[in-house]
């Protein structure tokens, strides 16, 4: 199986918005799911969607605007952990 790719923008609009915070968010979610085989958890420049609040994601294909490290546990339950069973 391959992983889920899951890319965080940290271009200058997400990096103010709080980037730092969402990746280290992320990071805290793959490993209390236990996903590090099934998860690859990348840094990105701008996904063009900088006038949404919060920061963008992009599981493998799909742009997600506007989170904060509060929704990433949602994001996983609803968005990652479908695409690692």
């Amino acid at each position: 199986m391959e992983k889920v790719e899951v890319s965080i923008c940290v271009g200058s609009s997400c990096h103010l918005k709080g980037s730092r915070d969402v990746i280290e968010q992320a990071r805290n979610e793959i490993s209390r799911l236990h996903l590090q085989d099934k998860v690859e958890l990348k840094a990105a420049f701008c996904f063009g969607q900088c006038g949404h609040d919060g920061v963008t994601v992009k599981v493998n294909d799909k742009i997600i605007p506007g989170l904060t490290p509060e929704k990433i546990a949602s994001l996983f339950e609803e968005e990652i952990l479908p695409l690692t069973k």
